[in-house]
């Protein structure tokens, strides 16, 4: 974990970025980690993604599929083109923190580095 600067993490992810993109320089790209799976993604792409969870919030009304909470029930689209995930209720409403968390750190981010410049 010293490699990463964790930018937000809840019960079913992380957002972080590595120390060595930082350094260098390339601190546009972050990394979004949940279940098995890993997301590069530039903060625009972020944005996009939290998009693409509150889409897919819109299509969770079904009663059935709240109650079963292992039945992955929505299709979540993501930033990646040609990746849609299949989710249940909780993991929508856990990625949704997730992204929301980092968005929220992010802009706390830029406004206190734009703050400190002046």
């Amino acid at each position: 974990m010293k490699e990463i600067y964790c930018i937000y993490r809840n019960e079913i992810g992380i957002a972080f970025q590595w120390k060595r993109d930082i350094a260098k320089n390339n601190s546009g790209k972050l990394q979004i980690v949940f279940r098995d799976m890993g997301f590069y993604l530039s903060p625009d792409d972020v944005t996009d993604f939290y998009k693409c969870v509150c889409h897919a919030r819109e299509f969770e009304r079904c009663a059935d599929c709240r109650q079963d909470k292992e039945y992955r029930s929505i299709l979540l689209r993501t930033p990646a083109d040609k990746v849609d995930l299949a989710v249940n209720v909780y993991e929508l409403q856990q990625i949704e923190d997730l992204i929301e968390g980092t968005l929220f750190q992010l802009r706390l981010d830029k406004y206190l580095n734009q703050l400190c410049r002046e």
